[in-house]
């Protein structure tokens, strides 16, 4: 059995779309102040016995890590900030076994996002789907019409890099 140690709706859905019985357990970490947040959920709630599975997704821009939006001004001056330029998103992944060994990695990502275009990102904005994503976009809903051009694993930046995970842990999902 896995854990999920996320409520994130897309991560849920990410780890159905390979068959494993899961469970569902977030984790109450401050993301923010921890210097490896999915390693930290992954510790928070992982038991005996059982997988714990963990990510968290950033945007990195110019040096400077960017979580998620405070508000929609907050959004639109982040997207504001990514419009025509290329970013990085950087999903940290951990796992902890059932005897408690925890693994870390993390995959890169580089998304360029089309000009800023006021309407249009008003607009986004409006809708609510950005509130709760890092970088204020979701490349797998309306927030893909920012993008211009991906480079690397889309399931990376949608939250949950599922070919990286299935290269280095195959036989997480074989003992499902």
């Amino acid at each position: 059995m896995i854990v999920l140690a996320s409520g994130s709706p897309r991560r849920r859905e990410l780890l159905a779309a390979l068959g494993a019985p899961f469970e569902v357990v977030p984790a109450d970490v401050d993301e923010r102040a921890a210097d490896r947040p999915a390693l930290a959920k992954a510790e928070a709630v992982a038991r005996h016995g059982a997988v714990t599975l963990a990510a968290d997704t950033m945007i990195e821009l110019d040096g400077e890590r960017i979580g998620k939006p405070r508000d929609a001004a907050d959004a639109v001056a982040m997207l504001r900030r990514l419009a025509g330029r290329t970013h990085v998103v950087r999903t940290e992944v951990a796992l902890v076994n059932g005897a408690g060994r925890a693994l870390h990695f993390g995959v890169r990502s580089a998304v360029t996002m089309t000009p800023f275009d006021v309407p249009a990102v008003r607009a986004y904005v409006a809708s609510g789907e950005p509130l709760d994503r890092a970088g204020a976009y979701a490349i797998q809903g309306a927030g893909a019409a920012l993008v211009r051009a991906l480079r690397g694993d889309y399931e990376n930046v949608v939250g949950l890099p599922l070919a990286t995970l299935l290269d280095l842990y195959p036989e997480l999902f074989e003992i499902c």
